[in-house]
């Protein structure tokens, strides 16, 4: 049996084992006095337990492509769902039985995530797998969080993270609208244009390279908590003292990235720029800009995720009654920690979303570099 053939597969078959001894245990715990065990056998384990096993033998199945691979996900998938409606609540307690199930849906679903890593298919295969094993972290969050029955205020289920989602939608908007649309993507634009325009002013001067660079980079040592309630005072409440705080985030490592990317051109093509007495516009333009184009959008990519921080944290210290910062103090207070975690996952998301987007733009920028080409074959 090779490893590369049956990816999983070892793990596959030692859930056997976990879903074997759950039927001699007990499932669940009820009452106080007298304790009322429930066995397994007259409880939902014995079709779990089942299935399981079933999905144990498909594993044991060697991997030829993608369809091969759907009855083992499916089949782990719906085990999934059966162990999590099946969770003691109430009055009731999980056993050594629930616990003995839930390591075995553990295996069985590192195996299909192996399995579905392992196949030499489109790249949309490689989305799959991130997909799957981030279902696959949120049901045994939800189904730890439901089993221990942790209280909301300390961790809330998933489902109630997306029931605040949808039922708190206006509010979210709203805080999406004050918080990205106006502070975050305003400061990102300025932030970042500002670093770049200077960061090329100070290649082509010396006496920017001696004057300017030292107190340019004096602005990446700043504390934010020292810098946001200044600027609360100077600007206002409102979005714009957010966006002076993540254009300086954002300023300091675009301008050090278009420095050094401009500085990275080849000895061999400055030499031919030379020759063909290419003036400095024309050497700028046609080759030290593009060589720098994969550092700044390295700059970019970090500013994405320093701009949201930069701006949520900034709304902490003041801010109108809207903002993603404004909506995670505020119902943290009032212990409302779906709604808060709600907050979160929506800035998540949109850090996610920005950071694909640059990543889509480098690829279509940067066509011709190694690391482009290599990613993309």
């Amino acid at each position: 049996m090779s490893q590369t053939k049956l990816p999983g597969a070892i793990g596959a078959l030692l859930a056997i084992i976990p879903a074997g001894l759950a039927l001699s245990q007990t499932f669940s715990l009820s009452g106080f006095d007298p304790v009322i065990p429930l066995p397994a056998l007259h409880s939902p384990a014995l079709r779990i337990a089942a299935l399981q096993i079933v999905c144990v033998l498909l594993a044991a199945q060697p991997l030829r492509c993608l369809l091969g691979t759907l009855p083992l996900l499916l089949g782990s998938l719906l085990t999934g769902a059966l162990l999590l409606l099946s969770v003691p609540s109430g009055e009731s307690e999980p056993a050594t039985a629930f616990w003995l199930l839930c390591i075995a849906q553990f295996l069985l679903a590192r195996t299909s995530v192996q399995r579905l890593a392992m196949l030499d298919s489109p790249p949309w295969v490689a989305t799959l797998t991130a997909v799957l094993f981030g279902l696959w972290m949120l049901y045994f969050w939800q189904l730890l969080v439901t089993a221990f029955a942790v209280p909301r205020v300390l961790l809330p289920a998933p489902a109630d993270i997306l029931v605040a989602l949808f039922t708190e939608a206006d509010k979210l908007s709203g805080d999406f609208v004050q918080t990205v649309l106006k502070s975050v993507l305003t400061g990102y634009v300025l932030g970042s244009g500002l670093g770049i325009a200077t960061g090329i002013a100070i290649e082509r001067s010396p006496f920017l390279q001696r004057g300017l660079l030292p107190i340019a980079s004096l602005t990446s040592t700043i504390p934010l908590v020292g810098v946001a309630p200044i600027a609360v005072m100077w600007f206002g409440f409102d979005w714009p003292s957010k966006v002076a705080v993540v254009v300086l985030m954002t300023f300091f490592p675009a301008m050090v990235s278009t420095l050094a990317g401009l500085g990275a051109a080849g000895k061999l093509e400055r030499e031919l720029m030379h020759s063909y007495a290419a003036s400095a516009r024309q050497q700028l333009l046609a080759l030290r800009l593009p060589a720098a184009m994969p550092f700044i959008f390295g700059a970019l990519k970090v500013n994405a995720s320093l701009a949201l921080i930069g701006a949520i944290v900034a709304e902490f210290f003041g801010s109108p009654t809207a903002g993603l910062g404004f909506r995670i103090s505020t119902e943290a207070a009032r212990m409302q920690m779906p709604l808060v975690w709600a907050a979160i996952v929506l800035s998540a998301i949109v850090g996610s979303a920005l950071y694909s987007l640059l990543v889509l733009c480098e690829r279509r920028v940067n066509f011709w570099h190694p690391s482009v080409r290599a990613a993309q074959s």
